[in-house]
């Protein structure tokens, strides 16, 4: 399909550890990919001038390989870890990226690599964004995202429009506080990284687990969802309890949200979400329903998981960047 047929534009999503660029027509129908890694091994502390110049690469490799030139580009739609200024394209920072501790002009400067408009917002919200557009909450006008993740992110689209608080700050659901003898954030005890770390405290206590095994047999100390999803396979207490209080946890988030903003659906995303499927899901779910405050019609509130996997974020950035852009 030549431009002349469709016009394409390019998401592109910026993660801690990859990047993931998408050639995309007005259909949503994706024509290319290109994906790196976010850090060249040389350096490991790059600064975020470096980051956006592997990004403008990723983003034309995607168009090569979909048989394009970066003249059949409208714009292009980019995200980033923290919070942003969508009007300007500034980053505030990037928590999980070394050097990003201050702002960084994201957008004018892969505008400048690029020779094309480019639009910037926050990855969760691009991947709501992408669910609202093409995948599980299609044609929903109210959604909230979380995504949960080593953090938990959210996106918030109210009246078909994304939502981002007059900080730019919105939608920051892993923040929200609860009381457990002490103040903390959902994220805390919620999130795959809390729930890694609470395993691996019990391994090093030595309580009765089996997920020193399932590390042994990978070969690998790290605990991935894929580790968590075997260890609740096997039935290992440990594993069990603390994957139980985390979806306390969220039900309990996900009630307040909907008690606050009535929207008509929830999308669960995130590699915990993707690799625990609905075993995961149902006490959330349960969990959350017996917490809203109005009853009436409860049932046609839906939490449901994200169908658009790794892509959800690109695509997000590519309807961004048709929006914006008027691709």
């Amino acid at each position: 399909m030549t431009s002349s047929e469709s016009t394409f534009v390019v998401g592109i999503d910026l993660g801690g550890t990859k990047m993931l660029a998408a050639v995309v027509d007005s259909h949503g129908q994706i024509y290319g990919r290109s994906k790196r890694k976010t850090l060249p091994k040389s350096d490991r502390q790059a600064a975020p001038d470096v980051v956006a110049e592997r990004m403008a690469r990723t983003v034309r490799d995607a168009v090569d390989k979909a048989g394009l030139s970066m003249a059949d580009i409208a714009a292009v739609g980019a995200s980033a870890p923290g919070p942003v200024n969508v009007d300007t394209g500034r980053v505030f920072r990037v928590v999980n990226l070394p050097k990003w501790d201050t702002y960084f002009d994201l957008g004018p400067v892969l505008s400048e690599h690029l020779g094309v408009p480019v639009y910037v917002d926050n990855d969760v919200t691009l991947g709501t964004l992408g669910e609202a557009a093409y995948g599980a909450a299609k044609g929903i006008d109210d959604v909230i995202g979380i995504f949960v993740g080593t953090g938990i992110g959210g996106g918030i689209i109210l009246d078909g429009k994304l939502r981002h608080g007059f900080r730019w700050g919105a939608g920051e659901i892993g923040h929200m506080l609860n009381y457990h003898g002490t103040i903390k954030d959902i994220e805390h005890f919620a999130s795959r990284g809390a729930i890694s770390k609470k395993m691996r405290e019990a391994v090093a206590k030595g309580k009765s687990t089996i997920v020193a095994d399932i590390l042994a047999t990978r070969g690998d100390d790290r605990i991935t969802s894929g580790v968590i999803r075997d260890a609740l396979a096997a039935g290992d207490p440990v594993t069990q309890r603390v994957v139980k209080n985390a979806q306390q946890g969220l039900g309990l988030l996900i009630a307040s949200v909907v008690n606050l903003l009535d929207p008509q659906c929830i999308v669960m995303g995130g590699g915990l979400v993707e690799s625990l499927g609905d075993r995961f899901l149902e006490p959330v779910r349960d969990i959350a329903f017996e917490h809203f405050f109005l009853k009436d019609d409860a049932d046609k509130i839906m939490i449901v998981p994200a169908a658009l996997g790794d892509d959800a974020v690109a695509l997000g950035g590519a309807v961004l960047a048709r929006q914006r852009g008027g691709g």
